[in-house]
């Protein structure tokens, strides 16, 4: 059973000219109900979140001060994060919604959930808003995921741009592995090989950077060789998929190259493995993706792929690399997988 997390609040966060604006959602449901696939998903009623259940991540002043700003009529944090009107309520709507389903998840098995929330927040530092996150959706599923019995979790982040606000909050922990495959040299500037993690984390933060232009077959590599590996040796007991979809090859904030038929096999990897492992507990949550129709049939083929489906339309495929691009693309991945390798005894 797949259950789905959806709640017309989080429309009320934002501007319309910002990238992150409510036309995603709204662009996501239209597709799945159209496709009929919306009504083959369970709705699971939650609650916005509490404050005391956001305090497991979050600084209190930090909670004030963003309460105090939405209430107010909105605060600019930084010039790309932006805190209107409906703010505080459309984020602990999200987070809530993510809680509740981690804590369903824990409750059964063979369950999966699809959390189509925004904010998204998987750059939401403890204390600080950046990179059009405001709490950290992902972290305080795993944190609700922990407190209902899981004993580990695993967090597989393919959003084009690297989580550091999960980075950050799980760095030193033993429970949670988090895993980012990213667009190098972009925004936050964080994610480098050398950032495996501190104390009982320590090989538990795992991140590898790829170039622009990176295709599926180098994702794929990745997960076979590097991602796949490390959660087989983890042993999570529940799998979250933080689903950023602007790696897609038409997104104009990142320069990636993979294709909605890429989401759905990265995520029928994850279900599988899930399946072995977890008993099939996956979470997606919802991070970026900016160019709509891409974005839309991304979340169809992650769906399709938690239902064992196969896709229905395929994607238009990116231009060809050059020659000489694929040789460096190779090149570069397989420097980062020996490193991995050595390092994490792979």
């Amino acid at each position: 059973m797949i259950i789905r997390v959806y709640d017309g609040r989080m429309l009320d966060h934002g501007v319309p000219w910002h990238p992150e604006n409510a036309a995603r959602l709204e662009a996501i449901v239209n597709r799945l109900t159209s496709s009929g696939l919306w009504e083959e998903t369970v709705p699971l009623v939650h609650d916005p979140a509490e404050v005391e259940q956001l305090l497991t991540v979050h600084e209190e002043w930090y909670l004030e001060e963003l309460q105090t700003a939405s209430e107010g009529g909105g605060e600019t944090f930084d010039p790309d994060t932006i805190a209107t009107e409906g703010t505080w309520e459309a984020a602990r709507v999200a987070a809530g919604g993510c809680m509740a389903a981690a804590e369903t998840l824990m409750a059964g098995a063979d369950l999966q959930a699809l959390c189509l929330v925004r904010p998204p927040g998987h750059h939401a530092l403890p204390a600080r808003a950046m990179g059009f996150c405001f709490l950290n959706n992902g972290a305080l599923a795993a944190e609700a995921a922990l407190r209902a019995g899981a004993e580990r979790v695993a967090i597989f982040d393919f959003d084009a741009h690297h989580g550091n606000g999960l980075q950050e909050i799980f760095y030193a922990r033993g429970d949670v592995l988090y895993m980012s495959v990213h667009e190098r040299g972009i925004f936050p500037g964080t994610g480098t090989v050398d950032e495996l993690g501190l104390d009982a984390g320590l090989g538990l933060n795992v991140n590898l950077p790829l170039p622009e232009s990176a295709r599926e077959e180098h994702y794929l590599r990745a997960w076979e060789e590097l991602f796949d590996p490390l959660i087989r040796r983890f042993q999570p007991d529940l799998l979250i998929l933080d689903a950023g979809y602007d790696a897609h090859w038409r997104d104009s904030l990142t320069q990636m190259g993979l294709t909605a038929d890429s989401f759905h096999e990265l995520t029928r990897r994850a279900k599988t493995l899930a399946d072995e492992l977890c008993s099939g507990r996956v979470q997606v949550i919802l991070e970026g993706g900016y160019c709509l129709p891409a974005l839309a049939l991304g979340v169809e083929g992650t769906l399709l792929a938690l239902m064992a489906e196969e896709v229905r339309e395929a994607d238009v495929p990116p231009p060809p690399l050059h020659e000489l691009q694929a040789g460096r693309l190779a090149q570069f991945l397989e420097h980062g997988l020996s490193q991995h390798r050595e390092r994490l005894g792979l």
